[in-house]
């Protein structure tokens, strides 16, 4: 740096001898002479650092929108390691001197973007990327995206001046957009050692002609000093010589001929290969006007049509992806439904197991519960009926001890039975409907049943009275028939009909109701005697109503047809 006078060169040096240990002042003068003077990079230098890291101290750098994600290293304090490779740091300077001196660029570790960020603040240009409102950011493994630097004028702005849309990350990086998008490349390298750099970058990087014609294209832009290890590598590979250096690359069908300069990027001979279109060494092949005319005239007429024709077929082949990972997605959507289908389908097939398993169940249950209780109108069926049978008995041996027929004390009833049949007979006065009652239920004992086989016992063990004990049957039946009222109940929670069936006179139609303790001479409707009516009561199927039709064969009574037309006989 020409603008330090020797007291400021002089304490520059000394500053780096007293970091790094070092004691010859021309070793440390050429470290710094070779760094711009900055001793903070000459130090990272001597100690095998990134000195690109580190701010200069005698530039003035605008904070930018950059994501720096590297830091400085923090700076090793001497030590023993340090005496035993202080040899090796003194060896390594003197090469670096004679570089220097030779004018042979030295590389150095520096990242892409900086370059980028150095060449803004020297041209005072924005990258035209930067303008865009929306750019697509990619990963730096895969592809590396466009400058993030932050424009400090707008690209609108006539007096603003552009620069082309340099990708940020590694050489390799740009080739591999260009192979993988089918477009054109194209490599920058300068080196700032060259007096015809600085005027390269001021006029034909900033040419708007230039630039917009790179941007139209789509062309990929990547740059760097070859002081910098990646530009150094890719200077290597492009044969470049002499800078600023101008190298143009695209795929190109494979040739025969081995003399071609190509880049090899695949070992399929039926696939397009990447090759070096062409190279512009000096001033005048990198004048923006030559550049225009050669990208306008020659390389874009012959390359373009090939780079569409890719281009398409990549479009088709991602145009047929799409439709694969469509129609997979309708697969796999249709797969789902289907499986939903299938699931609500066993669902509801398991819903109407369950609705027929507890049907079932509740059909077993009902079909219990009527065959418990068809048992208990069975059991009470045979219960009821050996008291009828009973009570038949008792009739039987009381014989004519109520009273004959016809006398003046008797009340003479005409009883016409559910059969159809009549019965006429006679009852005393002081008799109860209890007696009455217990005459017609001897009367339906199915007929099949012989008197003789009558029991001599009730089923709760009462013996057959006397003949003159006919107080005490009607007792013993009074008493039965509370208990059975209070046992058996229906579904309204009333008490059940002990008798199963109602007498009514023929006319007028009058119920004669069952009641303990009544005598026939009580009854209004009997006092007189006449014609009555038995009817059963009850569902067919109630375990109270008659067995049987009854013949009138067990009791005092003679079934005779009187000649009385009653209600039933007109039904």
């Amino acid at each position: 740096m020409s603008h330090l006078d020797a007291r400021q060169q002089q304490a520059l040096i000394a500053q780096l001898k007293a970091v790094i240990g070092a004691t010859d002042d021309d070793v440390a003068a050429s470290v710094l002479e070779s760094v711009g003077w900055d001793v903070q990079r000459a130090a990272d230098l001597v100690f095998n650092s990134d000195p690109t890291i580190t701010t200069s101290t005698t530039r003035h750098m605008e904070p930018l929108n950059i994501d720096d994600s590297e830091v400085a290293p923090p700076r090793p304090t001497p030590s023993s390691f340090s005496i035993f490779a202080f040899p090796f740091h003194i060896l390594s300077n003197l090469v670096r001197f004679i570089f220097s001196v030779l004018r042979i660029p030295i590389p150095q570790f520096r990242a892409p973007d900086r370059w980028v960020r150095e060449l803004e603040e020297e041209t005072g240009a924005v990258s035209i990327g930067t303008t865009r409102a929306d750019t697509a950011a990619t990963t730096a493994t895969d592809s590396a995206g466009p400058s993030s630097l932050t424009a400090r004028r707008t690209y609108d702005d006539p007096a603003t001046k552009i620069l082309p849309e340099f990708t940020l990350g590694s050489y390799e990086d740009a080739l591999h957009i260009c192979q993988r998008d089918a477009r054109i490349g194209c490599v920058v390298l300068v080196s700032e050692e060259h007096d015809d750099v600085a005027e390269f970058k001021r006029t034909t990087l900033t040419d708007p002609t230039f630039v917009n014609l790179l941007h139209e294209n789509n062309v990929v832009v990547w740059g760097g000093d070859v002081r910098d290890r990646e530009a150094w590598s890719a200077a290597e590979k492009l044969q470049a010589t002499t800078y600023p250096f101008v190298a143009f690359l695209a795929l190109q069908p494979r040739r025969a001929s081995a003399s071609t300069t190509t880049i090899s990027t695949s070992s399929s001979n039926n696939q397009p290969i990447l090759t070096i279109l062409s190279r512009h060494q000096t001033p005048v092949n990198t004048s923006p006007t030559a550049l225009c005319a050669h990208l306008t005239n020659q390389l874009l007429p012959r390359v373009t049509p090939f780079l569409n024709r890719i281009q398409a077929v990549q479009r088709e082949r991602e145009r047929d992806r799409s439709i694969r990972e469509a129609q997979d997605a309708a697969f796999r959507d249709t797969a789902r439904r289907d499986k939903e289908r299938i699931l609500e389908k066993i669902a509801e097939e398991e819903r109407k197991a369950r609705e027929a398993r507890e049907r079932g169940a509740a059909q077993d249950l009902q079909r219990k519960r009527e065959q418990e209780q068809q048992l208990a109108w069975e059991k009470a069926r045979e219960v009821r009926e050996g008291w009828r049978r009973w009570g038949r008995r008792v009739q039987a041996q009381q014989g004519t001890s109520r009273g004959q027929i016809g006398t003046e004390k008797s009340i003479r009833l005409a009883l016409r039975l559910p059969s159809g049949g009549r019965i006429l007979h006679s009852f005393l006065p002081t008799e109860t409907l209890t007696t009455l009652y217990a005459f017609v239920d001897a009367q339906l004992v199915p007929p099949g049943i012989k008197a003789s086989e009558d029991p001599d016992v009730s089923p709760e063990g009462h013996r057959i009275p006397s003949s003159s004990s006919a107080a005490k049957l009607e007792e013993t039946l009074e008493g039965v028939i509370a208990a059975y009222g209070k046992d058996q109940r229906d579904v309204e929670g009333k008490e059940s009909d002990w008798w199963s069936f109602t007498i009514l006179l023929s006319y007028p139609r009058v119920s004669i109701p069952w009641r303990a303790g009544v005598s026939l001479g009580e009854v209004e409707a009997l006092r007189e005697g006449g014609q009555v009516v038995v009817e059963m009561l009850g569902s067919p199927g109630s375990p109270l109503r008659a067995n049987g039709n009854g013949s009138g064969s067990g009791g005092q009574g003679e079934e005779v047809d009187d000649g009385y037309a009653t209600e039933s006989d007109e039904e």
